[in-house]
């Protein structure tokens, strides 16, 4: 077990398979109740700024998180793993934070791909322990081709939900995360990031800036985790 003496990351190995092992970084605050395990997007691995700033910014919140990284960014392909082996390394990661901080109440997701892994994972067998997913910029579809084909596995999920999406993600129209997020009825939150892109980068016109939108990002976050571990388990 992992001390949780200081927030500093500190390197963890996942062992997914006889075959596989990812490195990954936890970052516990000694007050943290709750760990997000944090799987990275499709472009960019655990350590990307934007993924250290969630983290970081986590841990002053009294969060716990543990990013990992998929098998392919590992390896520095820019091929992303077939879904069966990301999944198993989704579960790989939320067995070890069981394990490295077995007294915290888990959720898990990430951004982009590595949120739609998660929930995948979840859709398919739910993850062990796992109270909520929590999703930073879901990719409903590619750019410029509108659709929710991608979004059709989460009627599979029976946990809460958290869709953290800017306004003009062009992974995730407006119109149909709105309409998703409704058919999910109760088990989905959307909070909206407005003049936020798929990267939650805002331009300078807005008179607001990345941190400001990412601080609001982390109040939300932490204020939906607070209101899923303060209701009854269903």
């Amino acid at each position: 077990m992992v001390s949780m003496s200081s927030a500093s990351p500190k390197p963890v190995t996942i062992t997914v398979d006889d075959a596989q092992r990812v490195s990954g970084l936890l970052q516990a605050p000694p007050e943290a109740r709750v760990c997000y395990v944090l799987a990275h997007g499709a472009g960019a691995g655990m350590a990307h700024p934007f993924m250290a700033a969630i983290a970081n910014g986590l841990a002053e919140r009294s969060i716990a998180t543990l990013r990992y990284q998929f098998p392919y960014m590992e390896q520095g392909s820019r091929r992303p793993d077939a879904p069966k082996l990301a999944h198993a390394t989704v579960r790989a990661a939320v067995v070890e934070a069981s394990r490295l901080v077995p007294e915290l109440v888990l959720f898990a997701g990430g951004k982009s791909f590595g949120g739609r892994m998660t929930s995948q994972a979840q859709a398919a067998l739910p993850l062990p322990g796992v109270r909520g997913l929590v999703f930073l910029g879901f990719p409903l579809h590619p750019i410029g081709r509108p659709a929710d084909e991608r979004g059709k596995h989460l009627f599979e999920v029976q946990v809460p939900m958290l869709f953290m999406q800017g306004t003009r993600d062009e992974l995730a129209t407006l119109p149909l995360v709105q309409s998703l997020a409704e058919r999910l009825g109760a088990r989905a939150t959307l909070k909206l990031f407005q003049d936020a892109d798929h990267s939650f980068h805002v331009p300078a016109r807005t008179g607001r800036n990345d941190s400001e939108v990412r601080a609001e990002m982390l109040d939300a976050l932490a204020a939906w985790i607070q209101m899923v571990i303060s209701a009854p388990i269903a």
